[in-house]
């Protein structure tokens, strides 16, 4: 029986002190009336028997959390809180990196596209591990209060306020919002960098972009401007409805139109570039940009297929 006295005591450890003595209590004597009833079957009980019955039994801290469940981090009933100020938080994060990183790189010389890349990436998780850990220690001050508002246990609601039954993708991914407002920001910066670079700044920078296909992009670029307030609009609503979707689909089809367009409509390089023609020929750098442009295209092509089904699915529902 020293082993049950010592499982008994590596299980106390894992407790809280002033419950340790009733459930160590609690625990022996189930422990004791399993091995009753082993013996009755078995007989007299040797050591090994004993070990497999302790150990099919599980470890003493997993033993002692059924006991006593271990104390959350944060509490459950801010759990959905946290979750949505840690992604709003985040994705406004992201969209400022977004806006410093493109200036950043459009007022430096000879950093490419990956350069771009990794100081966008580093540059994010810098900000974001900061903004995890304060609010992370913000819930965790909140959650070690004994007082719990009723908000929080979710009493101050009323049914009525549901939204109406739907389908599952009627939920608007926080994360789709803000990658197509990081993408509608990102064009707008490097589409109008003149407006707030100085002259003698903006002249130095070349783009392998032409003339032709810079100004069609500043004729579009309100199509970017419509998109930010349309994603803000869905960050608003964050449930897909007749008038999102419709706004959704025409966005989507003016931004097919927009690229097939461009890329219809040459000449998409710039014919003095000098950076890439000691490697690719400037024909190939042409046609690998249309078929560039085409591949951009068919992303909206698809979410417009998507929520031109979706809107024909909403219809016929209801």
């Amino acid at each position: 029986m020293d082993l049950v006295a010592r499982y008994v005591v590596a299980v106390q450890r894992e407790l809280p002190e002033d419950k340790r003595d009733e459930i160590g209590r609690e625990l022996k004597a189930n422990i004791l009336d399993q091995l009753d009833a082993v013996r009755e079957q078995h007989g007299e009980l040797t050591e090994a028997q004993i070990s497999d019955l302790l150990k099919a039994m599980g470890r003493p801290r997993t033993v002692a959390q059924q006991f006593v469940p271990p104390r959350p981090l944060i509490r459950l009933s801010y759990m959905p809180l946290y979750q949505y100020t840690l992604y709003m938080v985040l994705g406004i994060l992201f969209l400022l990196q977004v806006l410093e990183t493109t200036v950043s790189w459009l007022s430096s010389d000879g950093i490419g596209l990956v350069g771009y890349l990794f100081s966008l990436a580093g540059g994010f998780l810098e900000a974001a591990v900061f903004a995890f850990a304060s609010i992370t220690a913000a819930f965790w001050l909140m959650s070690s209060q004994n007082v719990e508002s009723k908000k929080s246990v979710g009493r101050d609601w009323s049914p009525a306020e549901l939204p109406a039954a739907g389908p599952g993708w009627q939920h608007i991914s926080l994360q789709d919002i803000f990658t197509n407002l990081a993408t509608y920001l990102f064009l707008l910066v490097v589409i109008w960098y003149p407006v707030f670079m100085p002259v003698e700044q903006s002249e130095q920078i070349r783009f392998i972009v032409s003339d032709q296909a810079h100004q069609y992009l500043k004729w579009v670029s309100p199509l970017a401007v419509l998109g930010i307030g349309l994603s803000l609009w869905q960050l608003r609503q964050q449930l897909w409805n007749r008038m999102l979707l419709r706004m959704n689909v025409a966005m989507n089809l003016a931004l097919v139109a927009a690229t097939l367009i461009l890329a219809a409509n040459g000449p998409l390089i710039h014919p003095d570039t000098v950076l890439w023609q000691d490697v690719f020929d400037l024909a190939q750098l042409e046609r690998s940009a249309v078929f560039t442009l085409v591949v951009i295209a068919l992303f909206p092509l698809w979410e417009l297929g998507r929520d031109i089904y979706r809107l024909r699915s909403l219809q016929s529902r209801w």
